[in-house]
């Protein structure tokens, strides 16, 4: 190379790849009250009130209800936060 010459800087292609989508879903359980329930998903999710109690009755009548779909890491840590207060959340991909 030749002094006081400078290398041409090069700008490596940025590449932006979106996490695939997981669904976290709660699931029924004859254990706990409504009331655990709610509150759990106020302390632990995004949902406001009107929305954690919509959950909370669909859980209720169906089985189950789709709570968020975020990344893969983000939907385990839900399925470990929601064990830590005894509900049953699961995750799986968002096909």
């Amino acid at each position: 190379m030749v002094e006081g010459a400078t290398r041409p800087q090069t700008v490596p292609e940025q590449q932006t790849s979106t996490l695939p989508p997981y669904r976290v879903i709660l699931h029924n359980d004859d254990v706990n009250t409504f009331e655990h329930v709610i509150r759990t998903l106020l302390e632990l999710t995004p949902l406001k009130e009107p929305e954690a109690v919509a959950r909370t009755i669909e859980a209720h009548e169906t089985g189950c209800s789709l709570l968020l779909v975020t990344h893969k890491e983000r939907a385990e840590l839900y399925v470990e936060q929601f064990a830590s207060k005894r509900l049953t959340v699961t995750c799986e991909p968002d096909e």
